[in-house]
């Protein structure tokens, strides 16, 4: 269970911004500000010294931005959940802070009631994003599982997978399937590049254990 007030520190290279933003923090329920910095480099300092319970992280800043401050701070496994503030919607933006270990995305137009509210998810281990950037976050999982949901091997390179586990050599393999020997080679490669396997050997092993091939009787 979070203690209250969230202690909070404020990372924001724009000075008016960052002390108004402090300001409005400050004067909603059960959250504190500890700390603020100006860049990624400064932010390190003062998360370590005050160790707050939350980040709020603007993303584009000098000398350090938010992005590698991220990676930063799950690198020296700092004791702080991140929540980005920021104006950019950029999609690489967005994943790559994700990625690198963010627990939250907020775009700088969001309510005070709807911040505070995300504020205290994020301190009790949830995430949070605006709706704005869910979408992006969405497509991108969908993508990644179409890429995951394609098959490792194609219906050839099966085919050639089985003529070696069958034993057959290469001029076999291309007697059998009417190709030439150096199309069997060319399928080979590629074969072993998408088992990792050193050799035919191998790569027959591997596509029993991954079911690609049956073992014959």
């Amino acid at each position: 269970m979070t203690a209250f007030p969230v202690r909070l520190v404020v990372v924001d290279d724009h000075a008016l911004f960052r002390r108004g933003l402090i300001g409005l923090i400050n004067d909603l329920p059960g959250l504190q500000v500890v700390g603020e910095a100006g860049n990624g480099r400064e932010a390190l300092q003062v998360i370590q010294q005050e160790k707050p319970d939350v980040v709020l992280l603007d993303v584009n800043m000098p000398d350090m931005d938010g992005i590698q401050t991220v990676d930063q701070i799950r690198r020296m496994n700092l004791a702080v959940r991140v929540l980005m503030l920021t104006i950019s919607e950029e999609e690489e933006d967005l994943l790559s802070a994700i990625r690198l270990g963010a627990d939250g995305y907020l775009l700088k137009n969001i309510e005070p009631e709807d911040l505070r509210k995300a504020i205290l998810r994020v301190a009790q281990g949830d995430g949070a994003l605006s709706p704005e950037v869910t979408g992006i976050v969405l497509r991108a999982l969908a993508q990644q599982g179409e890429i995951k949901s394609q098959p490792l091997l194609s219906d050839r390179e099966l085919e050639v997978l089985d003529c070696l586990a069958a034993g057959q050599t290469t001029s076999q393999i291309a007697a059998h399937l009417f190709i030439s020997e150096n199309t069997v080679k060319t399928h080979v490669r590629h074969i072993l590049e998408k088992l990792e396997a050193s050799n035919r050997t191998e790569a027959v092993s591997k596509g029993l254990q991954l079911g690609l091939i049956h073992k014959r009787e």
